[in-house]
């Protein structure tokens, strides 16, 4: 009995998984990857009902057959509906069932039934054999049974982790862990992390109420210029994410072109940020969309788009909102991607436009989807109808790793080293360059150009410190020391604003710095808003900013790998000389960790 319900429930999942579900399956490895992650939870499962319910194992047999159809019915409803699984938040949301049984009931279908068929057969063939004794497993096969679950499930994610590593700790989508591990361990995992965050706000206490609050007061509180302050008031804000773009590439030419042509003639007319770094850590883009939305850092592991979608926040978009702006995201990505279709809500986004409003088919697109001056080109017609003033924000995606370009959209050569990826970047980087060009024609000749603020800024690193050598051939160097990785973990900030001259700043700065610094552009107080950041335009701001792995520079120094270098020479020096700003840089880290795991802006005095 216990072998055929483990094949019956194995076959039945891995049809489920690979023909009703869109899994991006790739090639034969793959295929047997998610061929094989449906035995190791089977066989825990019925290893679970059999202790629990060991003096019927018939029953415990029936019930986990039922059980595993009944988990894989409701995420295919839900897929029908969201393209997406099921998470444990979701499911513990009981309290909206009732409101939405119409709209469950119009995606069930006739032929769900057949979820159910091994249940049937197993149910008959007990039935038959009613009258025969039944001996239920003993300890030493149920431990047999157990082990082998557990040595099935490690093989599983060792093949999963050498497609994609780091699979667990970088969840940015369900769908590729649900390829990996299957859907029954897959819910089982999101279960466990998210009861284990649920512990550590049950756990938040008056003692980190009052460490959070004892730290907001300690802040400096930002002395606004008033040369800067409401410079912008009453305009649309676009803020443009530009996917993996690093400021090594401003300015500089391959193959005797201009690789960012347009961008090179608007930092003339902007204010441009060249000692300006990104702070994301696993979650990548969305850390970054978080960082300017929240002024928060993001998580030391994991993305907390997925962590904690549930958190209450105070939102940039929130704000704006509050004083008549809207708020819209566009991203020709499924909604589900990185959980933003949970977290644009969470931050107070009113419209969020995903792929299911562009035309994408495979001509107009490339490597993550559609390209960007498609994206661009739809976008501005959906821009037009939002009510002004809004607060638009736009994420590009085609300089996205591994780079990847037809050659008609190739507007510049490939660079020549040894590293495949940096010479992709190049080209790819021109496109998303001349993409934004247009898109500002287009914004012009929809009238929207001159009541308008625009905001640039690269999200994260597009090349990693495995082309370390391609790199320092390309900027000069002999090699990449520690020090170097950090200057570049710089990326370009742009704001535009027509009808006001700019010029090149050089304060440091970093992505938490992006909402306090709109707001007052804006002409809106942003004292009484829980942050780490400061507003970039300040007299008083700290020459001060903290990368995600505890790394940071200040005027003076850079702190990295625990060592600390003379930023004038990049030279090693003192220790000692970076003990002050490491035990600030570990405040501000832990406050931000403090009140996203507590999720202390639910009850922090504002």
């Amino acid at each position: 009995m216990v072998v055929w319900a483990s094949l019956l429930i194995w076959v039945k999942t891995y049809y489920i998984q690979r023909f009703a579900f869109e899994l991006p399956v790739e090639g034969a490895y793959q295929e047997f990857i998610l061929w094989m992650n449906p035995i190791s939870s089977t066989l825990c499962m019925l290893v679970m009902g059999m202790l629990i319910f060991r003096r019927y194992p018939r029953f415990a047999i029936l019930l986990v057959s039922f059980f595993s159809s009944l988990i894989l019915s409701i995420n295919l409803i839900y897929y029908r509906c969201f393209n997406d699984f099921i998470t444990f938040p979701v499911l513990m949301e009981s309290s909206n069932l009732g409101d939405l049984w119409s709209s469950i009931l119009a995606l069930v279908r006739i032929t769900d039934l057949f979820l159910f068929t091994d249940t049937l057969l197993l149910a008959v063939w007990l039935y038959k054999k009613k009258q025969s004794p039944v001996k239920p497993l003993n300890r030493l096969q149920l431990l047999a049974l157990c082990q082998t679950s557990v040595v099935l499930f490690a093989v599983n994610l060792c093949m999963a982790e050498s497609v994609r590593p780091e699979l667990l700790s970088r969840t940015f989508d369900r769908q590729i862990v649900v390829k990996s591990i299957g859907a029954f361990n897959y819910f089982v995992y999101d279960a466990v992390v998210n009861l284990r965050l649920e512990s550590q706000k049950a756990l938040t206490g008056k003692r980190h109420l009052a460490m959070a609050e004892s730290y907001k007061q300690q802040m400096p509180r930002d002395q606004m210029n008033p040369s800067m302050f409401g410079i912008a008031k009453g305009r649309n804000v676009f803020l443009i994410s530009m996917e993996s773009l690093q400021s090594f590439v401003i300015g500089q030419s391959s193959s005797n072109q201009e690789i960012t042509p347009f961008l090179n003639h608007l930092l003339k007319e902007s204010f441009y940020f060249d000692n300006f770094y990104h702070q994301t850590g696993q979650g990548k883009t969305s850390d970054a969309e978080f960082m300017i939305d929240t002024s928060l850092y993001a998580l030391p592991s994991g993305a907390v788009f997925f962590t904690h979608p549930n958190n209450a926040y105070q939102a940039l978009p929130k704000t704006l909102k509050e004083h008549g702006y809207y708020p819209a995201v566009f991203h020709a990505n499924h909604k589900t991607f990185w959980n933003r279709n949970l977290m644009y809500p969470a931050l107070g986004y009113e419209r969020f436009f995903s792929s299911a409003d562009y035309q994408i088919y495979a001509a107009n697109s490339v490597g993550w989807g559609l390209k960007d001056i498609p994206f661009f080109e739809q976008s501005i017609g959906l821009i037009k109808s939002l009510p002004k003033p809004f607060y638009c924000k736009l994420i590009t995606l085609t300089n996205h790793y591994p780079f990847t370009l037809e050659a008609k959209d190739r507007l510049i050569a490939e660079y020549d080293s040894n590293s495949g990826t940096l010479n992709r970047y190049i080209p790819s980087v021109r496109y998303m360059d001349e993409a934004l060009k247009q898109f500002f024609e287009q914004v012009k000749a929809a009238g929207l150009y001159n009541n308008s603020m625009f905001i640039l800024y690269g999200d994260h690193n597009g090349i990693s410190q495995k082309h370390n050598k391609a790199m320092a051939a390309f900027l000069g160097k002999k090699k990449i020391t520690p020090f170097d990785h950090i200057q570049l973990q710089k990326v370009p900030l742009f704001i535009h604003i027509p009808g006001v001259s700019g010029q090149t700043i050089h304060t440091l700065g970093g992505q938490v710095d992006l909402k306090p610094t709109i707001l007052h552009l804006l002409g809106l107080e942003a004292e009484r808003e829980v942050r780490v950041g400061n507003d970039l335009f300040g007299l008083n701001r700290p020459e001060f900013t903290v990368l995600r792995n505890g790394s940071f520079i200040t005027d003076k120094l850079v702190f990295t790998r625990n060592k600390c270098y003379d930023k004038a020479t990049g030279e090693k020096t003192n220790a000692a000389a970076c003990e002050h700003w490491k035990e600030k840089a570990a405040e501000a880290l832990n406050y931000s960790d403090n009140i996203i795991f507590g999720d202390l802006l639910r009850t922090i005095a504002h």
